[in-house]
């Protein structure tokens, strides 16, 4: 149980910091937010995202899906049992935050087309763990 738990936190710490390397570089290198704005400014923020044109968001939606992708292959990969399902975790809770940022601030409609894609991708992590432990009791 403890391992479980603890891979699944350690799925989440590096998923959000595949996320927070790619905003980061999107926000500070691609397409820099001006002087003075922060994330924690929301009026700010919300300005600066206006402005945004769509390769941004591109940017944006590959951060929250590697979040899912990378920390569910990471939690299946320490899991000692259930691979997918500790994957699938790390996808739903990484769901969860992609929904919460995306009814906090406005972007494209079309962003909320990555929602469902948190599962898949991190069901595919799990998946691809699984396998290759399968492979490794067979061989």
């Amino acid at each position: 149980m403890a391992r479980s738990v603890l891979s699944v936190i350690l799925g989440m710490v590096v998923g959000m910091t595949v996320n927070m390397a790619l905003i980061t570089l999107n926000s500070s290198v691609l397409y820099p937010m001006p002087e003075g704005t922060t994330f924690e400014d929301t009026e700010a923020f919300q300005a600066y995202l206006d402005t945004l044109p769509a390769p941004a968001f591109l940017v944006v939606m590959a951060a929250h899906l590697g979040q899912a992708l990378v920390g569910g292959w990471v939690a299946a990969r320490l899991s000692a049992k259930a691979p997918i399902r500790q994957a699938l975790i790390v996808g739903a809770l990484s769901m969860a935050g992609g929904i919460q940022m995306l009814l906090t601030v406005s972007g494209p409609t079309w962003m909320w087309a990555e929602v469902p894609l948190y599962l898949v991708l991190a069901y595919l992590a799990g998946r691809s763990v699984g396998a290759r432990n399968a492979g490794e009791i067979a061989g």
